[in-house]
């Protein structure tokens, strides 16, 4: 008897070579190939007529063979199969190339279904290479696919399988299953590969995402309530506080007493520190870093680039340095010799607070005791990484900063096992960026305004989609926009920025555009998380439409950091419903959350989805967003489960403990 462990070669026909191929698929038992879920479904229960079909469709098309003959043509494709079929309304060509093996698929006066894109040659209708059946298919499942697999063998293989489908044990609560009205997760699986209706696929749908978010909803909560125990740091950050030449804003203020409390507690913190651009995170993450030290614990501040961790280097060496507290910077432009030397001053203590990338977190970096580690943003940061400082030192607290603000139905998925504290309000006294868009015909106004402020002293980012001209792709690249600029204004300087420079050269043009060498800096999204120059007054965005909301708002972030008054010029490409959608969004508003909301509604969750390491694909987390109407009815039940059984080990609970393993990892709750 078949059973769900079982690998997928006990099926007929699956050799070693399939079975790698579908390993490829993530598939490698009967149950890993039930769990395949279909990525579309193709509706094959009515043909249209002949005389109905439009070139460019996808229909299908019953029809009677009037005739057909095979013939070999010079070419590499062989020998041709050429079927004339016919209905009440009309005749239609069917092709098929390489085809020798069809020769005997279409006698003459034989009914036959094809499916396929319609097409036109010679005045008349045809298919190329449709699929063919004998008889009315239905709803057909469309699986996603990979080189050595075709969609009828999947077909054919998850045919052979279903009857294991009873044997899986679903994880939702029978009471959860009653009240919605769902069907078991057997029916599932069978309703979701072999619908009679579209009703059928709804239903599996909604009884499958309900799993999926019970089980990612669960083990975020474990996560949360079952923190591993820090150490306590009583020591107060007020001295650093009242050291500030201004005042913080009131939610800067909310932050400081949220991360307060948390280092206070033994519990480890697990805190995401979330505010737009220039909002004020890293000097509340600094009075956090003074809390550690003055507690007699060490502090990490891991940046995404080598040039920022500098930066803030600089910025923390200078804040903190004041009340004796030192500093180190772990830079991988650092000579051998220079970084032992650190490294044996952080493994001794003799370094308060160390500043790098993620480099930190490899091996032969040892703390004397790691107390607090800050995250800037743009990290993975995942339940791996966590795991991996834990063992840094005892439990440290952990403080992750973000500029990309998440939408709240978002950041229930994403983060739901991280407390949250929002910068929602900026510092008093700065100027709002005006944000305009224009079209192709108003480029010289854009560059007579760019010139202007240049020549007052200010400097220009212009960021690009394309690193250089495509014939596949309308757009403007930053190799031709360079040499137009740089042509166009001799008497400025123009430096060109892209990810495919060598480390090197890149930090050496951002260093000349930081220190005001370089007066129009022209670029990819390299710069997206960039570094700080306040008198960067510009930003030019070119074919906006190519870039999504958050994005454009992370970009227009790099201006407007100083005292000029800065402008954000969005260069449309296109003019479609959505791109002037998009542009209207950042013409009006410059509220971070507002715009990551409406970037959700208009693109999904993707500019959003890759903060964070989850077990979960991109596509699942899309198909997770489109359900949020049951987000809370999960959540509620996971807490209540978990008040009763924090650990899931009782009997009726172990298919659910199970299922937050496979997806986050067996023993989860004890590794972090």
């Amino acid at each position: 008897m078949m059973r769900p462990d079982d690998s997928i070669t006990v099926l007929q026909g699956v050799g070693p070579k399939k079975a790698e191929a579908y390993a490829r698929l993530g598939v490698k038992t009967i149950k890993d190939l039930l769990m395949l879920m279909p990525r579309d479904h193709q509706d094959r229960r009515t043909a249209k007529k002949i005389r109905e079909l439009v070139p460019g469709q996808t229909a299908l098309v019953r029809g009677i063979v009037v005739k057909s003959n095979l013939a070999y043509i010079r070419s590499r494709r062989g020998q041709m199969m050429h079927v004339t079929i016919s209905d009440d309304s009309d005749l239609m060509d069917i092709v098929f190339f390489n085809a020798r093996f069809l020769k005997d698929k279409f006698p003459q006066g034989k009914e036959i279904y094809f499916y396929g894109r319609v097409g036109m040659n010679r005045g008349r209708l045809q298919l190329l290479h449709p699929e063919f059946s004998y008889g009315v298919q239905g709803l057909l499942p469309v699986y996603p696919l990979t080189a050595g697999i075709g969609q009828n063998e999947i077909r054919k293989n998850i045919k052979s399988a279903i009857a294991c489908a009873d044997q899986l044990e679903g994880c939702l609560p029978e009471d959860m299953v009653s009240e919605n009205a769902l069907p078991s997760l057997a029916e599932a699986i069978r309703l979701i590969h072999f619908p009679g209706e579209p009703e059928d696929i709804t239903r599996a749908k909604e009884r499958l995402i309900f799993e999926d978010l019970f089980v990612l909803q669960t083990g975020l909560l474990m996560m949360k309530i079952t923190k591993n125990r820090g150490t306590k740091k009583t020591a107060s950050h007020e001295e650093f506080i009242s050291g500030l030449s201004y005042e913080l804003t009131g939610a800067q203020k909310r932050a400081v007493s949220d991360i307060a409390a948390d280092m206070a507690s033994e519990e480890q913190m697990n805190r995401l520190l979330q505010g737009d651009v220039g909002s004020g995170k890293t000097i509340v993450a600094e009075s956090a870093m003074f809390r550690a030290v003055r507690s007699g614990q060490q502090a990490a501040f891991m940046a995404p680039t080598d040039i920022l961790a500098k930066q803030h280097f600089a910025n923390l060496k200078k804040d903190l340095g004041r009340y004796g507290i030192t500093v180190g910077c772990l830079s991988g432009s650092m000579k051998q010799s220079e970084k032992n030397e650190e490294l044996e001053r952080l493994r001794t203590g003799k370094t308060d607070v160390i500043v790098g990338t993620h480099a930190l977190l490899q091996e032969g970096v040892e703390f004397s005791d790691l107390g607090l580690v800050v995250c800037d943003e743009q990290h993975r940061f995942g339940v791996s990484q966590r795991m991996t400082l834990n063992e840094k030192g005892e439990s440290p607290d952990i403080l992750i900063m973000t500029a990309t603000p998440i939408p709240r139905t978002l950041a229930v998925i994403l983060y739901g096992d991280m407390d949250v504290s929002v910068i929602d309000e900026l510092p008093p006294g700065r100027k709002k960026i005006i944000t305009k868009a224009v079209t192709e015909k108003k480029r010289d106004d854009v560059y007579r305004a760019l010139e202007q402020v240049v020549e007052n002293g200010g400097q220009a980012y212009v960021v690009c989609p394309l690193i250089e001209d495509s014939d596949a792709v309308e757009a403007r690249s930053a190799e031709g926009v360079y040499e137009e600029l740089s042509k166009k204004f001799p008497h400025l300087t123009v430096r060109l920025l892209h990810g495919e420079m060598k480390k090197e050269e890149k930090d050496e043009v951002m260093a000349s555009f930081s220190e005001g060498r370089t007066d129009i800096l022209v670029s990819t999204v390299v710069i997206e998380v960039g570094i700080d120059v306040p008198n960067a007054s510009v930003m030019i965005i070119e074919n906006c439409e190519r870039f999504g909301l958050a994005q454009m708002h992370q970009l227009r972030g790099r201006v407007g950091r100083g005292s000029r008054q800065s402008y954000c010029m969005l260069v449309l490409g296109s003019k479609s419903d959505i791109a002037v959608e998009r542009a209207k969004v950042m013409t009006e508003s410059d509220d971070g959350f507002y715009i990551a909301e409406r970037d959700l509604d208009l693109r999904g969750p993707g500019e959003v989805f890759g903060t964070r390491q989850h077990g979960l694909a991109d596509s699942h987390i899309t198909g997770l967003i489109s359900h949020l109407d049951i987000m809370e009815t999960v959540r509620e039940k996971a807490v209540m489960i978990l008040k009763k059984d924090p650990e899931l080990d009782d009997p009726e609970n172990l298919a659910l403990r199970e299922a937050v393993e496979a997806l986050y990892g067996e023993d989860m709750t004890m590794n972090m």
